[in-house]
């Protein structure tokens, strides 16, 4: 009993022994290089163990392998023994191992890693870390796209852990972290050196539309498109382009922020300093145009010298016309300065200033009375208007279009485009009216009564006969003659017992040269042909009666 007690003492002593000799699988283990041929390495590993590790497994990614025998290594241990008794065994696997423990501490500590880019995947990179492979994603390459990442392959350079996770053997890392926070104390350094108002020398690095980044030497500061020049810059790039070394100033700086804005223009004099005396009120200048808007142009007078011609400073006769149909982008015109506020850097300019008021100059080439001839431009329901010189319009109200009818029905005469004559009758420059009348071009009124005058006697003739009285005619004037003014005698006041035709002698009442109007009377003429026989036969304070006075003026007629 005491000897089969000793064998199993024996035989548990001897499998412990196995188990201390015998490495662990899936262990790293130590070993040396015995020999090295056909592109491998031959590796004893100890307890009589040897096995092979192909040389590329020494070698850094883009490097050549670096092993000699006698050197001594650390493998991995897969299995202690494969079918041709050979140790199955593994540098990678090593490595990676004793990496990720290396990395693991690294991320704790947040501290940066060495590793090298080998690889393009998609989405990214790939990066040795000395044994372990990492995902560097695409974003994080740089601060800035990176177009070409040829320069960075291979190149040994540190990255910083953002996640790792050994069970799955993920390990993503940025290299742009690294290069922020460099920058980020480079900027620091850059920005504790400069003071506002310092003059520097800087390279465009990039043209936007509002301005333009210039590298300051580490840093960038942005210089606006309204701090390039005085004058106006309608884009960065007429001025200036990428790589191009500029003198700047140093305008504002944020601490915090760490942004600097910069300015060119304030290298140079400010115009606006001389503009009160270089451009007085009511001179005129010839200048560009630089910008139409809704509301009207700016006119450059020099570099950063902009005036406004506001709308309706533009055009004597162009009302509600948008200012592009007036003047053009770069068109050279001519301008009076009406008004200067150099607090606010504005200058109101005149366009129309610069020409004569078409009004003025139609008052003085055109009196009253005067012919003219035009268009019909528009028609409308209190008369015509009619283009005359100078684009500017003269308006025929209704009660100017003829004599013989109604304005209304005039009116209906006369069509847009057509061609009508008229006359001058008022020009009111200060309201920019010119009043027109068609019907003042038949003087035929004038020249039937030349000569004829209140209280003259005329003879006419009847040429109608109505209730109220009759109408008369007089050398082509015609003219009405009311009822009450027909007879004296109140009992000879009928219109009928006129005909057509007959012939009458009446008395002017009135001549009215602006309605074409004679004012006849037989009742004034009886009245005063009564008061010129009394004067001269007799009153009738002296006893003699109307008839015997009458019949004496008769018959002294008669004789």
């Amino acid at each position: 009993m005491a000897q089969n007690v000793s064998m199993e003492d024996f035989e548990a002593l001897l499998n412990e022994s196995f188990e201390i000799d015998t490495p662990e699988e899936g262990s790293v283990v130590k070993g040396k290089v015995l020999a090295i041929e056909a592109g491998q390495a031959i590796i004893d590993v100890g307890y009589k163990m040897e096995g092979r590790v192909d040389l590329k497994e020494f070698a850094n990614p883009g490097e050549a392998p670096t092993v000699a025998v006698g050197d001594e290594v650390e493998v991995f241990l897969d299995r202690v023994e494969n079918a041709r008794g050979e140790a199955v065994i593994s540098r990678d696997k090593a490595r990676r191992e004793e990496a990720w423990d290396r990395l693991e501490k690294a991320y704790a500590a947040e501290e940066r890693v060495e590793g090298a880019i080998f690889g393009r995947v998609k989405g990214g990179f790939t990066v040795d870390l000395g044994g372990a492979v990492a995902f560097l994603p695409g974003s994080q390459v740089d601060v800035r796209p990176v177009r070409d990442a040829g320069p960075l392959m291979g190149l040994k350079q540190p990255f910083q852990i953002l996640k790792m996770d050994r069970r799955r053997g993920n390990i993503v890392v940025s290299r742009r972290a690294i290069l922020e926070e460099s920058r980020a104390e480079q900027r620091a350094e850059v920005i504790g050196n400069l003071t506002e108002g310092q003059e520097v020398d800087g390279v465009v690095k990039n043209i936007t539309e509002y301005g333009a980044f210039v590298d300051l030497g580490g840093v960038d500061g942005l210089l606006h498109v309204t701090d390039m020049a005085w004058r106006r810059v309608n884009h960065p790039s007429e001025i200036l382009t990428i790589g191009e070394t500029i003198k700047v100033q140093v305008i504002k700086i944020n601490k915090e922020t760490h942004r600097i804005s910069l300015g060119m223009k304030q290298l140079q004099d400010d115009p606006w300093d001389a503009v009160e005396a270089k451009f007085p009120l009511e001179s005129v200048h010839t200048g560009r145009v630089t910008n139409i808007t809704d509301y009207g142009a700016f006119v450059e007078l020099e570099p950063g010298v902009e005036g406004l011609v506001h709308v309706s400073e533009m055009s004597w006769t162009k009302k509600n016309v948008h200012p592009g149909k007036i003047v053009s982008t770069s068109q050279e015109v001519e301008v009076m300065v009406l008004e200067i506020d150099s607090a606010k850097r504005r200058v109101s300019l005149g366009l129309k200033q610069t020409m004569r008021n078409p009004w003025e100059v139609f008052a003085e080439t055109h009196p009253e009375g005067t012919p003219v001839e035009g268009e019909v431009k528009n028609i409308t329901e209190f008369g015509l208007f009619v283009g005359l010189e100078g684009e500017i319009d003269g308006m025929v109200h209704l009660s100017d279009l003829s004599w013989e009818e109604r304005g209304e029905d005039a009116i209906q005469n006369y069509h847009k485009n057509d061609m009508v004559k008229a006359v001058v009758t008022e020009v009111d420059v200060e309201k920019e009216r010119i009043s027109l009348s068609i019907k003042a071009l038949d003087d035929s009124f004038s020249g039937a009564v030349e000569g004829v005058k209140r209280g003259s006697i005329v003879t006419v003739t009847v040429t109608a006969i109505e209730d109220g009285g009759i109408e008369v005619e007089y050398e082509g004037a015609k003219s009405f003659i009311r009822r009450s003014d027909l007879s004296r005698d109140r009992a000879e006041q009928r219109p009928e017992r006129f005909q057509i035709g007959d012939h009458i002698d009446v008395r002017v009442t009135n001549v009215d040269q602006k309605t074409r109007r004679l004012g006849l009377s037989i009742k004034a003429r009886e009245i005063a042909e009564e008061k010129e026989a009394v004067e001269q036969y007799g009153s009738s304070a002296s006893g003699a009666s109307l008839g015997d006075i009458l019949g004496a003026a008769l018959k002294t007629g008669d004789e």
